[in-house]
């Protein structure tokens, strides 16, 4: 996360009751969720490599956390998944596109087929703060997701204002169809030209 979790917390009054983790990667924001007392967690991973490594790292941790090891979407589906060099953090179910200009040191040479299932093919409704981390496919994610986010209070992704990836989601498509659910962009954190981090809140006045 490229904001704090513990800054966004404290500065909103955050009420989570539980974190839908999309994109977990090795689970390295895990024990910030913790420290901030959410001990109700759910994260997806659909790297097999990087699933394993995820399954070892929560091992012990003060939670009730549940891992599956899929990709989410807005269909359900098996996809060719692009496998990134960097310890598959950039990997994506796009083809990387301006990435490969960008950070010329990272390559895509491998491919992995991965399982996709729906956010709402889970039927969560205790968890209201959603984090994704899926490299321009987050829109389809919440696509997948529209019954599940009638309970969500708060949105956390990565957003693009260029083709990082070919054909992911614009910013302005996010805040486009997150303001469907009374959601807002309160906190956006550009990393240069291309990419960022943002916040999304509901307005609970409405």
């Amino acid at each position: 996360m490229l904001i704090s979790f513990s800054n966004i917390k404290k500065k909103y009054n955050m009420n989570i009751k539980g974190i839908i983790h999309v994109g977990g990667h090795y689970g390295e924001e895990i024990r910030d969720y913790i420290d901030n007392g959410v001990s109700e967690i759910v994260i997806f991973e659909p790297l097999l490599s990087n699933f394993e490594i995820l399954e070892r790292n929560v091992i012990g941790l003060n939670a009730n956390i549940e891992g599956h090891q899929i990709a989410l979407g807005s269909e359900e589906s098996q996809l060719e998944m692009y496998v990134s060099s960097n310890g598959g953090l950039s990997s994506s179910l796009l083809k990387p596109k301006k990435h490969l200009t960008q950070y010329t040191d990272i390559t895509f040479n491998q491919k992995e087929i991965v399982d996709v299932r729906t956010l709402d093919s889970f039927s969560f409704t205790n968890y209201n703060f959603i984090n994704m981390d899926v490299q321009g496919y987050e829109l389809e994610v919440l696509k997948g997701g529209v019954k599940t986010l009638e309970n969500v209070d708060y949105v956390y992704c990565e957003v693009n204002r260029d083709e990082v990836y070919e054909n992911n989601a614009y910013i302005e498509e996010i805040d486009e169809f997150l303001s469907k659910y009374n959601m807002t962009r309160v906190e956006t954190d550009w990393q240069g030209d291309t990419w960022g981090d943002a916040l999304y809140i509901r307005d609970f006045n409405k």
